[in-house]
């Protein structure tokens, strides 16, 4: 989900059919400053998700995206890895969208303070209303609003794989420089392990015709390498689901 205009013309058209079917209409948001918002249209997502019966996380996974458990299979990993384990007191998410992450995270750990970076106004209006987080003020690749080192954990699901490399770039100096000596940074992106020739078929076959920079790669080296100069070692990293292949979560430490 994310804060940086990301949608792909295979989940729209996904989407369009499935809302269709329960007769609803994909509209574009007049309240919206483009964002997830744009191809994950509030009201008729959260009309669908209680004609579900299912939370508004678990339907896009289970109905729209078509992989049930997917962000829960994120987040049990995360766990196992020790993400959640210092009971982190400041979290800070770029580009939540729906809040799928967002609400399973708050489950694992319970924040004083979590902070959001969400473009789409319908999307982050909701989410401080459900889960009483702080929408920044979103600008460019920046988390201005936020102090140095002031953050626990740092992560973004889902929104590397859709931006351009110098857009995810400028948010990596970012999340660095917000983390705390300590703290973690986790996101996903489409590193060459996800892009085995089965992987680049499958999104060149099936994938749609994608959108913009959708899906984007970022070589794995980069990341690690980058962060490393910013003083942040990898921890630990996996793949999980996205789309017709799979994207990896990289999860840094920030040293003291």
């Amino acid at each position: 989900m994310g804060a940086v205009g990301r949608g792909t013309s295979v989940v729209k058209s996904g989407v369009k059919r499935l809302l269709g079917r329960a007769g609803f209409d994909i509209v574009r948001s007049t309240n919206n400053l483009g964002g997830v918002d744009d191809f994950l249209p509030f009201e008729a997502t959260m009309r669908a998700a209680r004609a579900s019966g299912l939370s508004v996380g678990d339907h896009i996974d289970e109905v729209m995206n078509g992989t049930p458990g997917a962000t829960q299979s994120t987040v049990d990993e995360l766990r196992a890895v020790g993400v959640f384990a210092a009971n982190p007191h400041t979290v800070l998410e770029i580009g939540p969208g729906s809040g799928r992450y967002l609400e399973k995270t708050l489950k694992e750990c319970s924040p004083g303070r979590y902070e959001i970076y969400e473009t789409a106004a319908p999307w982050a209006d909701y989410l401080v209303d459900t889960f009483g987080v702080v929408a920044q003020p979103t600008a460019g690749s920046s988390l201005a609003p936020t102090p140095d080192g002031s953050i626990d954990l740092v992560q973004a699901h889902k929104v590397f794989n859709t931006v351009t490399f110098l857009c995810a770039s400028r948010y990596f100096f970012e999340m660095a420089r917000v983390t705390r000596p300590g703290g973690r940074i986790v996101f996903d992106v489409m590193t060459e392990t996800c892009l085995d020739p089965a992987a680049v078929q499958a999104w060149a076959t099936k994938g749609g015709a994608g959108h913009d920079s959708y899906p984007a790669a970022m070589p794995r080296r980069t990341c690690v390498d980058l962060f490393a100069t910013l003083g942040c070692s990898l921890e630990a990293s996996f793949l999980a689901p996205m789309g017709v292949a799979s994207t990896e979560v990289l999860v840094f430490a920030k040293g003291a």
